[in-house]
């Protein structure tokens, strides 16, 4: 007896289609580069929401969290032992030495770019500054995966990987947290298939030329273990260790990976 076995891909956008969504990453990119150049001593991080969603907003776009779920902000604030989903408040003041982690998304025209970084409120420690910069590098290795014929958890393995290389090379030990990670992303900001940040390659859908992902490290200096808060957003480490966050669109062309949501 024959068996088909059909094979899954993720989904493939037409370049028309990626320019679009470029076009509302590069939005998220300003809003990104607008609210770490506002972030200082004594601002809260309400008011960097302010400034991420007048930034989108000014662009003609609309801010994809403003509502998502209930979400309340156009940015996810996200400081020090946050990891992620930090909701902005008047209440959380920004002080010199916080690793403030945003994550952003804009809607333009119907497509959705999604991408977040962390940074520092005036100087960070040496091992705060560690953890974003590896973060940082984890996801620009990881993303190098995301090429047409590879699988969804090359990326996955790719970015656990570089997770290990970061310990030697930044001198930090890191963990990668648990039960989050990246996903699927075009009409929709939260698209199948979900992206977790470590695993075994070679398996899950086909990566084709045109599909999509959000791909995003998430690392902290102390621990996997995390838990939500009763605002039932919040996700904190569970030791109150440091957490950094990075995130960009990645598209996979024949010519490469293809960043979305660069911030020039």
């Amino acid at each position: 007896m024959a068996f088909r076995r059909r094979t899954k891909t993720i989904p493939a956008r037409t370049p028309g289609e990626l320019d679009a969504m470029q076009a509302a990453g590069e939005i998220v990119g300003r809003a990104l580069q607008a609210v770490r150049a506002a972030a200082a001593v004594g601002v809260s991080t309400l008011e960097l929401d302010e400034v991420a969603e007048q930034t989108i907003r000014d662009a003609g776009a609309v801010p994809t969290f403003k509502g998502y779920g209930g979400f309340p902000g156009s940015i996810c604030a996200s400081v020090n032992d946050v990891i992620v989903h930090g909701i902005p408040s008047k209440e959380i003041v920004l002080a010199e030495g916080d690793l403030v982690s945003i994550d952003c998304g804009a809607t333009l025209d119907g497509w959705v770019g999604d991408s977040a970084w962390t940074f520092g409120v005036g100087k960070l420690s040496p091992e705060a500054q560690a953890l974003s910069d590896a973060t940082e590098w984890v996801l620009h290795e990881g993303l190098k995966a995301m090429v047409p014929g590879n699988r969804l958890t090359d990326v996955s393995a790719a970015l656990e990987q570089a997770t290990y290389r970061a310990e030697d090379k930044f001198g930090v030990e890191l963990f990668i947290v648990d039960g989050y990670g990246g996903h699927g992303i075009g009409r929709e900001m939260h698209e199948e298939p979900y992206l977790a940040n470590e695993g075994k390659a070679g398996r899950g859908p086909i990566i084709q030329e045109g599909s999509v992902l959000a791909i995003e490290p998430m690392l902290t200096l102390g621990t996997e273990d995390n838990e939500v808060l009763e605002d039932d957003w919040t996700v904190v480490t569970l030791d109150g260790s440091l957490s950094a966050h990075w995130e960009h669109t990645v598209a996979a062309t024949a010519n490469g990976p293809r960043i979305l949501t660069q911030r020039y």
